[in-house]
């Protein structure tokens, strides 16, 4: 099994441009598995496709036409103008057939609902919480921990806070601040653990603003960092300094069945665990979770709140009632439940885990070996292009990552989003921007959803932009809202 120079900070290397073809060769030839049940290398989807949906082929005027309409902003985009959609996997999988069984069995009662008790007993049985409150997706699970536990000039530490998660504690009046350790702003370094929160600025931190700070997060995987995962070490050392100080700690853990399958592949003394047992301890290790169940739930809609603090639980109930609905159902259908309930156990099968992670790692080789920075070491559920480093002539004010985004679908139909100083910049009141820590492009896989025909055909069209990365352009927004800016704004190409 790979092992990387130091699972703490400072083991791994920086990997040059000029490396990457020569890094993906080598991951190619020495990638090693946790043994299959046959002889074979190649990585089988462990499904069969039992539906299929049309996709539509554009002609390049067409999604030029697209893109004006939309004032260059994909997500404005219709979905039928789209033939390969990455912009991310959120909802966006395919749903098993046991997951579809689930759904009919579902018990749309308003209250008490058989649906809600099966979901109850999934989310306890895997995270061990007290209370469990269901809510229509992650970002409303974040808005009424953080109505009920952020107040105005508090401080909300994460190893890396994504958009909606940032704009719901900035919406509250406090700030996000993010402490992931230094590698995890280098694109090209090598470290198994990019995800880990810098424990020694935490530390810090609550010595000096502990009466400020109501909650500590950590984002399993860190998706904003390129999907890169935390080790348990790290998990266990942050737990210690929350003790230290008595601050609860929190997980936001969309993602946290592909973290427990990188600690199994790449920690000491976790090879032999299944990711059930390794997920078990992620949560134990917490005091409480937001969850989209869009991403490792395998469902089309929903997530959940879950604690043990009884008094937090009773207050952010109240809340649900007030913005989602019932506390047995919580902005779902019972189908939804249902459907989540039975995605919770699929998600930790190992081989699903294996062809999820090995299915992103095949883009990225394929990518890399293009000539194409990208974050190293690959992540869980997507890959993140460096545009900062392919596109210098453009600086972060004229927002490079959104350009070569807006190229990825004017080439091929491919969308994408943009991590960077669109989503990230900061915007002072007097107009000036500071830019984000890293311009990146995220190529997210939805679940069970595209074939390696798929993956070959996105690699080939970012292979055919290399040649002529030097002639894209900027952007500029000409308008924008306060929150979420990426969502709504326009621009024009400069």
């Amino acid at each position: 099994m790979k092992r990387w120079p130091a699972m703490t900070a400072g083991g791994g290397r920086r990997v040059t441009r000029n490396d990457y073809g020569a890094v993906a060769r080598i991951r190619q030839a020495s990638f090693i598995l946790t043994p299959m049940p046959f002889e074979f290398r190649t990585i089988i989807e462990p499904f069969r496709i039992k539906s299929v949906e049309p996709i539509r082929f554009s002609s390049p005027d067409e999604r030029e036409q697209a893109l004006r309409r939309t004032g260059y902003n994909l997500f404005g985009l219709r979905s039928e103008d789209v033939l390969i959609d990455l912009l991310t996997d959120s909802g966006t999988g395919a749903m098993s057939a046991e997951q579809w069984a689930g759904m009919m069995r579902g018990d749309e009662s308003y209250a008490g609902s058989r649906s809600f008790f099966r979901f109850e007993r999934a989310v306890r049985d895997l995270t061990g919480f007290r209370h469990v409150i269901p809510t229509h997706q992650g970002r409303a699970a974040e808005r009424i921990l953080f109505g009920e536990a952020v107040r105005q000039g508090g401080v909300v530490p994460n190893n890396t806070h994504f958009d909606t998660t940032r704009a719901n504690v900035e919406h509250d009046g406090a700030t996000a601040l993010d402490l992931v350790i230094a590698e995890g702003l280098q694109p090209s370094f090598d470290h198994p653990f990019k995800g880990n929160m810098d424990v020694g600025r935490l530390d810090e931190t609550l010595a000096a603003e502990r009466d400020r700070v109501p909650l500590v997060m950590v984002t399993v995987t860190n998706n904003s960092g390129g999907g890169q995962p935390v080790s348990m070490e790290n998990l266990r050392a942050v737990r210690a300094v929350c003790d230290r100080y008595d601050v609860p700690l929190f997980l936001d853990a969309c993602r946290f069945a592909e973290n427990a399958w990188f600690i199994k592949q790449r920690e000491p003394g976790f090879d032999a665990r299944s990711p059930e047992e390794i997920a078990r301890e992620m949560f134990s290790l917490a005091d409480g979770a937001t969850f989209s169940a869009k991403k490792d739930g395998l469902a089309n809609i929903g997530g959940f709140l879950a604690m043990n603090d009884d008094d937090l639980a009773a207050r952010c109930r109240n809340n649900l009632i007030l913005t989602e609905g019932f506390p047995t159902y919580g902005g779902l259908a019972g189908y939804d439940l249902e459907a989540i309930a039975v995605g919770l156990r699929e998600v930790l099968d190992e081989d699903y885990l294996r062809y999820r992670i090995r299915s992103v790692e095949y883009l990225w080789e394929k990518v890399a070996a293009a000539g194409v920075p990208c974050v190293s070491p690959p992540g869980g559920h997507a890959v993140y292009v460096d545009a900062k480093t392919l596109l210098p002539q453009i600086p972060p004010s004229q927002y490079p990552a959104h350009a070569l985004a807006i190229e990825l679908f004017r080439a091929g139909g491919i969308r994408t989003v943009e991590i960077g100083s669109v989503m990230f910049g900061r915007v002072h009141d007097d107009g000036t921007e500071d830019p984000a820590a890293m311009e990146l492009v995220r190529l997210a896989i939805p679940r069970r959803v595209y074939t390696q025909s798929h993956i070959d055909y996105v690699a080939e069209v970012i292979a055919s932009i290399v040649p002529r990365a030097a002639e894209l352009r900027g952007y500029a927004i000409t308008s924008q809202s306060k929150y979420l800016r990426h969502f709504t704004a326009q621009f024009e190409q400069l």
